[in-house]
Parts: C-alpha cells; structure tokens; sequence
C-alpha cells in the first residue's frame, strides 16, 4: 500500500477534520490519501510545498504561491502587515475592517497585525503570520482620519479604519459588518467563567465600567450615580466592576469586583457571557457591541452622537446641543480639571466643569445625565419580558 492510498484524515481549515471522501472541496473523491490545504484558496491538494521557512502550505502550480526569493508573482495575493499602537477599545475597532477586507477581496490579501493587544486577534481566521522582513510585505500605519470632520459629517467611529484602508490600498472597499468581530477557541467558549467560579453558580450580569483613564478624565459619569444605578436593582440583577488597575476605577458597592482581575483576553470572555454592559466610550462598549451584547453608553457632550451610535443594540446617552461648549457639535475635550502632568491633555479642558459637588470632577455634560435615564434603559434591556 502506497503512501496515497493509507487510511490517513483530510485536515482542512484548523480543527475541522474528515476524511478525505467526505471532504467538499476534494472534488468526491473516493481514494483516501494524504490531502493539505492550501493556504490562499482553502482547496485540497495531495502535494504541498512551503512558502519560505516555517510558511504556511501552498499547493505546487499555484500561481499565486510565493516563489523561493520570496517574489510575489503576477496575481498573487498583496502581503498587508497593519500596524496600529492605539488602546485595546481602537484596536477592537480596526477588526472590522479586516473583516470587511477579507470578506470583499479575500484572494486579494493576506493579512498580518502588529498591535499592543495580540489577544484580540486570537483565532481570528482572517489573518496569516507574515515575517516583518518578508520583503514582499507592506506597512501599514492604520488610523482613522474621518474623526477630524465627525462634527460636520456623519461618518462613525467603526468605519473609519476601512475607509482609511480603502485609500492606502487604493481599493473600493466598504464596511460589511456594524460591529467588531472577536473569535472565541471551541474549548473559551465552554471555560467556566470567573463569575460562575467564584460564585459558584451562573447568575446573569451586567458589566460595568465606572472610572476612566487616568489621562482621560471628560468621559467620567459621576460615581454616585453610578451607585444609584446599582442600588437600584440590588437583589434583581448583578454588577460585575471591570476596569485596568493602571486606570482611575473608584470602587462601587453591591457589586461583583474584577477591577484589575483581568487580563485582556479574560475580560473579552468575560464580555462574551454577559448579559449586558454599562459605562462611557471605553473598550467595554466595542467588546459588548462584538457579542451583540445591549451596552448603555454614557457620551454626554464629549463626542458626535453619529461617531459612537452605529452599534444596533447600544442605547446612547447624550446632550449634544443642550449647552453653550457643545450646542454646534461634540466638544472633543480630554479632561476636565488640569492634572498637572505635563500631559498636551492639560490643554484640552473642559469649559463647564462640576467641581466639589461629586467625589471626581466631571464635566456639565455628564452631569446632566441622571440616574433615572440610565435606570430606564437597563430596566427595559435588563428586565423586560
């Protein structure tokens, strides 16, 4: 019996296996054999060759295959290595344009990331590791430039990254998606969560991210109303505080307390088996909105309604147009009180701060937003039916 004809499995595109007569893309073939994936096509060959040291399989005559001097040939898919060094909620934002990429010109591309948070991407199936030297790769600098007229058009935060790819690549491209995309292993999506293993028992709750960052304080809602959002539904429904022990996060009472008991990739479980989440624009809102998950946001006058509300189940609170900084659009400011860091930040001040009346300063704006809202749209999203 020859290699071909052993009675090996077909593994094709990660951990789905079958065997080779059962496998769609192996033409029906009765025989059972030695069958790789291709990497570009995602069809069957029963030869495979490497594209490089420790690159991925590519079936032999592919024209699109890297050659041995790591030439591209004519047609063969453009290498793209994005690189973004913003925060982990920017981040989360960027993989909707990988998905609107690869959903549009997925024989196109082959796609790489360099970002601070590596934990988003993990089992995203969009990507394929590129080498920083490969000389056939392109740099990418990815940001999202249509914020600069979100006060005069109404573009939003989710599609800025592609339309900025769009251009770099000088390819018609548009959003596909109206959220981020997070991708949980087969064995994450059945782990016992830290809330059911500290509890003891699943119990639905609602996240909750009650501070900001340090250097980024226009966005903080009051803390006591805060409080009185959790008063009110103690004993109907559980609060679980999340936020970076690096970042300002006052502790709330009756809830459950993972601030700095995360790591990013815990928190996006932690996300995923929630029922809901609560708090300003913040990584919470964009990993809520990845698993579709009701989010009331708190944005005040601080940015454009258009800019934060594209998420279908979000409930956005604002004031835009309600006072004198931010009737003609969102004000954009960093902070409401100088810190004294020597931060530019300390330049970019709130113009109606609320100083000495809560326990944090917070702006006008934010102030404005009453407990009562926010207590309604929980109610409604929470509690309903």
């Amino acid at each position: 019996m020859t290699n071909d004809e052993q009675a090996l499995e077909c593994v094709h595109r990660g951990d789905q296996v079958v065997r080779q007569e059962e496998c769609t893309l192996c033409g029906g073939r009765r025989r059972v054999a030695d069958v790789y994936a291709c990497a570009i096509h995602g069809e069957c060959t029963l030869r495979r060759t490497r594209a490089g040291s420790g690159g991925p399989p590519n079936c032999l005559g592919c024209p699109e295959r890297t050659t041995a001097d790591g030439q591209r040939p004519p047609h063969a898919p453009r290498k793209l290595i994005l690189h973004c060094r913003l925060s982990p909620g920017d981040v989360l934002t960027l993989t909707a344009a990988v998905e609107s990429l690869h959903r549009l010109r997925k024989r196109k591309f082959l796609t790489d990331v360099r970002t601070p948070c590596p934990a988003i991407w993990e089992h995203n199936p969009h990507l394929t590791p590129i080498a920083d030297d490969d000389p056939a790769a392109e740099h990418l600098e990815m940001h999202y430039p249509t914020i600069d007229r979100s006060n005069q058009t109404p573009e939003t935060f989710l599609a800025g990254y592609t339309a900025h790819l769009a251009r770099l690549l000088d390819e018609r491209l548009w959003l596909t998606t109206n959220r981020p995309h997070l991708y949980l292993s087969h064995d994450e999506q059945h782990w016992i969560g830290q809330v059911e293993e500290q509890l003891g028992r699943r119990v639905p709750y609602w996240l909750v991210s009650a501070g900001t960052k340090r250097d980024f304080t226009a966005k903080q809602w009051p803390v006591e109303f805060y409080q009185q959002v959790v008063d009110h539904f103690a004993g109907r429904l559980q609060f679980v505080q999340i936020g970076s022990a690096e970042h300002r996060h006052p502790c709330l009472r009756g809830v459950f307390d993972l601030r700095g008991k995360t790591d990013l990739r815990q928190l996006v479980r932690l996300a995923y088996h929630a029922a809901g989440g609560l708090g300003p624009v913040t990584l919470l809102q964009h990993l809520c909105a990845a698993w579709e998950k009701p989010y009331v946001c708190l944005v005040g006058g601080r940015e454009p309604v258009s800019w934060v509300s594209s998420y279908p189940r979000q409930h956005t609170l604002h004031t835009i147009g309600g006072l004198a900084c931010c009737r003609a659009g969102a004000c954009w400011k960093s902070r409401v009180v100088p810190l004294g860091d020597g931060e530019p930040h300390d330049r970019s001040l709130c113009e109606d701060p609320v100083a000495g009346t809560f326990q944090l300063p917070v702006g006008r704006c934010m102030a404005q937003i009453r407990p009562a809202e926010v207590i309604a749209c929980v109610e409604r999203l929470a509690l309903s039916g």
